[in-house]
């Protein structure tokens, strides 16, 4: 019988993201694609330890249980084949993470399945995969080893850069050419022009509607932009989600400031972010998404 999950958030992740594979990768990068698969087999009885996406799959699909049905689905999306990807369900299996459906693609990228499965976000340590990802249209990262993680809590914090992240980078490309005051000018001038909207966009969107299924009070989920933006180019970006009918719970405008503090104190789950400057720094404190979208992950001309 078919099934339909148009309903739900879901999110679609490679086993690298969810589980610390790096033992099993080292075999593959030193001895081949068999000797990968004749040690997987060989541990397959074995748990692999959380991945950095972790806490934040755990998280979401607890959302099922708070909610009393199934509104968040997480697939396996997988450059293994079935037969090494074998490990990757028993731990799963041993966490109690509902996660049953997957797609084993046998050392190709598993991007063209996204659109079937209906994903609203793809999380992966594969760099060329999230780029045709994102190619595609989707909300897509490359997760960043070494994120710190926080505190064991029931909620969920996710937070986002804003241009070329949550909208276009079309002030970016301002920046870049033009200079601060440049961008400060064109941002003044078109305050009551929404921006377009960027590759997460559709994610935050869907996460708004799950917080909305909760009460205020009751709300496992925090959202928060995280911005280099300052006055005046702040009433663009209000402007804009008032079009869409997004609500963020908190939104930081640093002018400039480093972002990690800020992150460290939302205590982030993850945050989403272009430049891979800004990754670098904030994945020492909070597990990072880098988005490798607009003008600042072009190749220099």
């Amino acid at each position: 019988m078919a099934k339909n999950i148009d309903d739900k958030l879901v999110l679609a992740i490679s086993s690298r993201a969810l589980f610390d594979l790096s033992e099993s990768h080292k075999v593959y990068e030193s001895s081949g694609v068999e000797a990968y698969r004749q040690y997987q087999i060989d541990h397959e009885d074995e748990i692999l330890a959380p991945g950095d996406a972790f806490p934040l799959v755990e998280k979401l699909l607890n959302l099922n249980s708070r909610l009393g049905r199934a509104r968040v689905e997480v697939i396996l999306v997988s450059r293994n084949s079935a037969d090494t990807g074998l490990r990757v369900f028993n731990s799963i299996g041993h966490y109690g993470l509902a996660i049953s459906r997957a797609a084993f693609v046998g050392g190709r990228s598993p991007y063209p399945y996204l659109k079937a499965f209906g994903c609203d976000l793809f999380l992966s340590t594969h760099a060329e995969d999230v780029r045709a990802a994102l190619d595609a249209g989707f909300a897509a990262a490359t997760i960043l080893s070494g994120g710190a993680s926080r505190v064991a809590s029931d909620e969920l914090r996710i937070a986002f850069d804003g241009d070329a992240v949550l909208f276009s980078d079309e002030s970016e490309r301002v920046y870049q050419s033009g200079g601060l005051e440049a961008f400060q000018a064109k941002e003044r001038e078109s305050a009551r022009e929404p921006l377009r909207g960027g590759p997460f966009k559709g994610f935050l969107a869907a996460l708004n509607l799950l917080q909305r299924e909760f009460s205020d009070e009751e709300c496992p989920i925090r959202t928060a932009l995280v911005t280099a933006r300052s006055a005046p180019a702040h009433e663009r970006v209000i402007r804009t989600l008032r079009e869409w009918d997004i609500r963020l719970d908190e939104s930081l405008f640093l002018g400039g400031l480093a972002k990690s503090a800020f992150l460290e104190a939302f205590a982030a789950d993850v945050f989403f972010d272009d430049q891979a400057g800004h990754c670098e720094l904030a994945r020492e404190v909070v597990a990072t998404g880098h988005v490798p979208h607009g003008i600042s992950n072009e190749p220099a001309v």
